[in-house]
């Protein structure tokens, strides 16, 4: 079994900048891809970020210019990098990690969420 935290939402004003961090912990022998998502009421979750273990990385073109994800594999924590953040950014947040508990058993687990609101 793998837990995530996830932390570094908050309230900020429009242009200012957050950082979340998701970190994992449990049975842990590697992990794949690693993301970033996000969701408002009312509308699906969607894709923000990605990062593989090669480090390639996919971002959403709402945020790209304005976002990084990075990620530290000694701590098996992904992070989110939010600057010049806008009112549309506001939503909760989740992270994706796909966990190998072994090196045939790979899992996709999810993070609690984290409120992100821009005021304007």
């Amino acid at each position: 079994q793998v837990q995530l935290v996830e932390s570094g939402g908050g309230l900020v004003q429009a242009g200012g900048s957050l950082r979340l961090s998701c970190a994992a912990s449990g049975t842990i022998f590697s992990i794949n891809t690693m993301g970033w998502y996000r969701q408002t009421p009312g509308k699906q979750r969607e894709l923000v970020a990605t990062i593989t273990s090669g480090g390639y990385i996919n971002l959403s073109d709402s945020v790209k210019g304005r976002f990084t994800i990075s990620r530290d594999n000694a701590k098996n924590t992904v992070y989110l990098q939010m600057n010049s953040l806008k009112p549309e950014d506001t939503a909760v947040y989740y992270c994706n990690l796909e966990v190998m508990e072994t090196s045939y058993k790979r899992l996709p687990y999810w993070g609690q969420g984290t409120q992100v609101t821009v005021s304007s």
